[in-house]
């Protein structure tokens, strides 16, 4: 069942979001981040890949340095509290263990001891194209009930980090299977879209990918020509308005985003009979 969800008072309690780009928190759940930003949630947001490969015309190193500037200048924007960097190369994570990225994430859990934590929702990668969003969410998915293991890297110990539970998950994607939380974001859609175009390097970059799909197809888009030009927000503030858009119509708002969160393991309302509140 499909709830319009407000978001409660955090009194300081930590929220956890692991993505893997620099464009995914604002493109993604911005609105929705800066509200629990609003609300009193600390927010931590781990990026996995340095994003060395995402510009035109551009060296590695200028890249990445751009690309995480703006990066910090949108998480800014949204009241993110703290940015973790895995600095891991970007479009080749499926070069690398999948069990040493699910310990790097194992261990922010441990060390900032989220409320929640928020991810790429693994259960909806048959509408993913990115391989890099796909196993994200298949280690923080693994990560999540992992952390709880004493088990699992008894060497954190010797760091102070003991294992620890989450309460609930907020899973987030292209298109989301079993929604069951929508957020309500007219009050910080214009958020969302400031932080979004922080991230110039990127944007530029997709309308290009964009331009070369749509000469492809025998179009040519105005928008994405005044983006590469350097006025990138007629394009995608359009873009990012239209889809916040269509999502709130599906539930009577005016803007967005949905979201498919469990909590306590999916065991919520046996918790609420058995369980009491400390």
């Amino acid at each position: 069942m499909t709830q319009n969800t407000k978001i409660s008072d955090g009194h300081g309690r930590t929220i956890l979001i692991v993505v893997a780009h620099a464009d995914d928190p604002a493109l993604f759940l911005g609105g929705t981040i800066a509200l629990w930003a609003k609300s009193n949630w600390r927010i931590v947001v781990v990026r996995v890949t340095d994003d060395r490969w995402d510009s035109l015309e551009l060296s590695e190193d200028s890249t990445i340095q751009h690309n995480k500037e703006e990066f910090d200048q949108a998480m800014l924007l949204l009241g993110v509290t703290k940015i973790v960097e895995l600095d891991w190369p970007t479009d080749v994570l499926g070069d690398r263990s999948e069990v040493e990225l699910r310990e790097r994430i194992i261990r922010e859990i441990r060390r900032h001891r989220p409320y929640s934590l928020v991810t790429f929702d693994p259960n909806s990668m048959f509408h993913e194209d990115n391989e890099d969003h796909i196993l994200v969410a298949k280690a923080t998915a693994e990560a999540f009930w992992t952390a709880q293991f004493d088990k699992h890297h008894p060497e954190h110990l010797t760091e102070g980090l003991r294992p620890f539970g989450v309460f609930e998950r907020w899973y987030f994607g292209r298109r989301v299977v079993d929604v069951t939380d929508v957020i309500d974001i007219s009050t910080t859609l214009d958020t969302k879209i400031d932080a979004a175009l922080c991230s110039k390097t990127m944007l530029i970059n997709m309308a290009h990918q964009w331009k070369l799909q749509a000469r492809t197809g025998g179009w040519q888009v105005p928008l994405i020509e005044q983006a590469l030009k350097g006025d990138q927000r007629p394009l995608f503030e359009s873009m990012l308005q239209k889809r916040s858009a269509d999502t709130g119509k599906r539930y009577g708002l005016n803007a967005a985003e949905e979201f498919r969160v469990i909590r306590f393991g999916g065991l919520s309302d046996w918790l609420t009979e058995h369980g009491t509140p400390l």
